[in-house]
């Protein structure tokens, strides 16, 4: 262990001091509705689950069919997954014979003409949602935008930081928000250089249907018909596969303060990238994209983790950052677990508690550009190849293999485990850690090769394996109804939702073109784009 960590476990061992049992975690969940036939769904959002625009708990992303569960901020992650359960189970019982997709890759697609774009209304508000999502449309195509992950919230309470600060006098005088602005950072630095270990242990999708690249060139293996793959590959979902686009290759904004990330998503955002100007915002008199910029918005950016920050009515990501600082981060590489119906386990949710506290705690010095560059490969690499025996990654003093690295990442984390344990009273952190190690010593018990290993039970067809997994997670779902008074609760926010739509959609509003610029007129933040 650093000194740095070494110090900071000291410190928040210390019995007086109990800033670990705050914080925050939360999960967002996407899943492709589907018929039972494993086939995209063509029917609208369920107006039974509310309204897609207003509803804080079940909305849709990108796709009509594509949903996405949101759960309430926890303190504890197996709270936050026992409601993730209940929103499913409720959504279970308002989806007739639909089914909801247990992979991160999509269901059999039907033409991309035929790919409902998520429709959220006749306001304002609800237009610039969607035509958002044309312009995504246009600019990656209606597949890509299709993937489903699994989105982890995670927050330290701010007692912790202040704690941190008063141990730790700094360089510069630093005001309480700008200190944890920095630690979250610093934690988000620390997360590139160490992600490639997510994707190992937890990627899901070494396999897609054939039918997703829509004639795409690549360079997958094939395994059946309908089937493609690479044999080490432990996530295809989160490589140049899946999300990639020429006008974000540039764009890589600096996580060494946040004053320049800022900066660089404030440029993109301002920034007119030709292929896109000559296209347009519109065709025919009809919207098809916010703007030709190189994002439309700054959460069209990319990324496997995100810093941020609750906004208020009005406000931009960008905005709330700049004025309020980071609150929160948003790990954004997770893929759906097929095996569990939620998506995702407790166990790995208690990992990610460990990794991203390991993350948070140690020493995390700025990152120059050749280290982004050798962080992105270890990344890429892993994707690819993570389950290639001895593949090599670069730590930067030398190459070492990936079960080398990860074992030693994993002992490094153990008094992390050991103290979030202490301070819970039992051992499912240490326990979650063991888990991850028996991975790197064996990799045939990594989700990407039972994945394989399911496949060749099902014909090595991904589409006939992925429906048997929706059935299988549809049939414990139906068989757990929600209770009286979570249908009740669900019911209320189903209603309450609507009913907020429908006054959004009856108020005076301002011609849509004028939104729209006034919208684009907000990004503007004041930062320096520098770091000390």
């Amino acid at each position: 262990m650093s000194p740095t960590l070494t110090r900071r476990l000291a410190l928040l061992a210390q019995p007086e001091h109990h800033a670990l049992l705050g914080g925050l975690r939360g999960i967002e969940r996407e899943t492709l509705r589907v018929d039972d036939h494993g086939h995209l769904a063509s029917t609208p959002h369920p107006l039974a689950l509310g309204s897609a625009l207003t509803h804080p708990q079940i909305t849709t992303d990108y796709a009509e069919t594509l949903l996405e569960f949101i759960t309430p901020a926890e303190t504890d992650i197996a709270t936050t997954i026992a409601k993730l359960d209940g929103i499913h189970r409720y959504a279970y019982s308002k989806l007739g014979q639909e089914l909801l997709w247990s992979q991160s890759m999509p269901a059999t697609l039907p033409a991309e003409e035929d790919i409902a774009i998520a429709w959220y209304g006749s306001s304002n508000m609800g237009m610039l949602k969607h035509v958002y999502r044309r312009g995504l449309a246009l600019r990656y195509g209606k597949a890509m935008q299709c993937i489903a992950g699994i989105h982890y919230n995670y927050s330290l309470d701010e007692g912790l930081w202040r704690l941190l600060a008063a141990s730790e006098p700094a360089a510069r005088p630093l005001t309480a928000k700008a200190y944890q602005s920095d630690a979250y950072l610093a934690t988000i630095r620390n997360f590139r250089r160490y992600s490639w270990l997510l994707m190992y242990l937890f990627g899901a999708s070494p396999a897609l249907q054939t039918g997703f690249l829509r004639g795409r060139p690549h360079q997958l293996d094939t395994l059946s018909d309908d089937t493609l793959y690479l044999p080490y590959a432990t996530s295809l979902r989160m490589s140049d596969l899946g999300y990639q686009n020429d006008a974000q290759s540039g764009l890589s904004p600096h996580e060494n303060c946040l004053d320049s990330y800022v900066a660089a998503l404030t440029k993109a955002v301002n920034q007119p990238y030709a292929p896109y100007a000559a296209l347009g915002t519109k065709r025919d008199g009809e919207w098809i994209q916010l703007s030709t910029n190189v994002l439309q918005i700054e959460n069209e950016y990319y990324a496997t983790i995100r810093p941020k920050r609750v906004i208020q009515t009005g406000e931009r990501p960008i905005q709330a950052l700049c004025s309020r600082g980071v609150q929160y981060i948003e790990v954004r590489c997770m893929d759906v677990d097929p095996f569990e119906p939620v998506g995702i386990s407790l166990t790995a949710g208690r990992f990610l508690d460990t990794f991203l506290l390991y993350c948070a705690l140690e020493h995390s010095a700025a990152i120059t550009p050749e280290e982004g560059l050798r962080h992105t490969a270890n990344f890429a690499r892993t994707v690819k190849e993570g389950r290639r025996p001895g593949l090599l990654l670069d730590r930067g003093d030398a190459e070492i293999t990936l079960q080398a690295w990860g074992q030693q990442l994993l002992a490094q984390m153990a008094p992390v485990a050991a103290l979030l344990d202490a301070r819970h009273g039992d051992n499912a952190h240490s326990a979650a850690l063991a888990e991850q190690a028996a991975k790197l010593a064996d990799s045939a018990l990594t989700p990407s090769a039972k994945v394989l290993a399911a496949l060749r039970e099902h014909g090595n067809s991904f589409a006939a394996f992925g429906l048997a997994q929706s059935q299988r997670h549809a049939a414990y779902f139906r068989s757990h109804a929600p209770s009286a008074d979570e249908h009740a609760y669900f019911d209320q926010l189903a209603t309450a939702s609507l009913d907020e739509q429908a006054a959004m959609e009856a108020a005076p509003r301002i011609p849509f073109d004028d939104y729209v610029a006034a919208y684009r007129a907000s990004n503007l933040c004041h930062s320096s784009g520098e770091c000390d």
